[in-house]
């Protein structure tokens, strides 16, 4: 009797040595504008950086040091289903760049699950969301309008620093379509210049605002030098929901998802870290995780 009681007691003591091992390494499958009839194909919903600092993780990695237990453990945190942390870049991006047109883009040519993150505009500076994404490490892109965030252009810094690029979406943010070639000129390169001055990294992308865009847009885009593509989107978060283009409100592998720098007045009261909750939510429901942008493009 005394040896199977010890027995049992061992066998307790190994499944609970396992059992968080395998929460730690399992992955739970877990707007803005629309598009001209130029672009890829139009999202639903309505409309609305560079390199990591020296000594900092990209996004995703879980931080320089970091256990599994305390990634899993930020997420738990935040609401938030673990995500896997993004794959490897492919040794040769998927979206060919630097030929004679400017390639338009909303999904990413790719079979691995995962989705591309990005947030617009700059309106609302939200400490809490920096602290989110210092936690999750989660990587984005953001699209920033001079006029919009030339109030604080600081507080976009220490999301940069986490290695978030800072992408080109114009200076005042206009319909382009309405604007003649030299006035779209000075949208997109005068806003390339800002951010390289403010952020000390050239733009390589470019958001239209609205996802409005002509042939003109193409080829100031071109003109401005180093803008490699003009970057829409396949799906729109909302306040608590993801708006998707496919009627089955699933993601499809490389999609392109637009956010908002947003607050409670465009929330309906809701802050910016639940609506990024929401939207990650739903990608981890999915099956999906978030890998950066600038790999692939």
């Amino acid at each position: 009797m005394r040896v199977s009681v010890r027995v049992k007691r061992a066998h307790i003591r190994r499944f609970r040595a396992v059992v968080p091992a395998l929460a730690v390494s399992g992955v739970l499958a877990l707007g803005g504008c629309a598009p001209s009839s130029h672009a890829a194909p139009r999202p639903t919903g309505t409309a609305s950086g560079g390199p990591s600092a020296s000594g900092t993780a990209a996004p995703g990695s879980g931080g320089p040091g970091k256990s599994g237990a305390d990634r899993a453990a930020a997420f738990r945190r935040w609401g938030v289903p673990l995500l896997a942390p993004p794959p490897p870049p492919p040794a040769v991006k998927p979206v060919r760049t630097g030929g004679g047109v400017i390639p338009v883009v909303s999904r990413v040519p790719t079979t691995r699950k995962i989705v591309f993150v990005t947030f617009d505009d700059g309106a609302e500076k939200d400490p809490r969301f920096v602290a989110m994404m210092r936690d999750l490490k989660v990587p984005f892109t953001m699209f920033l309008t001079d006029s919009i965030i030339k109030n604080d252009y600081g507080f976009f810094k220490p999301l940069q620093a986490l290695g978030n690029p800072i992408e080109d979406h114009t200076l005042t943010h206009p319909d382009l379509r309405t604007r003649t070639f030299a006035q779209q000129h000075t949208e997109i390169c005068g806003q390339q210049a800002r951010l390289t001055h403010e952020y000390g990294t050239r733009p390589g992308l470019f958001r239209p605002p609205y996802g409005a865009y002509d042939s003109a847009t193409r080829a100031a885009v071109k003109a401005c030098g180093g803008l490699r593509a003009i970057i829409l989107w396949r799906e729109s978060m909302q306040i608590k929901n993801v708006a998707f283009q496919d009627p089955a409100k699933h993601f499809h592998p490389g999609d392109i998802i637009l956010a908002h720098f947003r607050g409670p007045s465009e929330l309906k009261g809701e802050t910016m870290t639940v609506m990024v909750r929401n939207m990650l939510r739903e990608i981890a429901r999915q099956g999906y995780t978030v890998a950066p942008l600038e790999d692939y493009v």
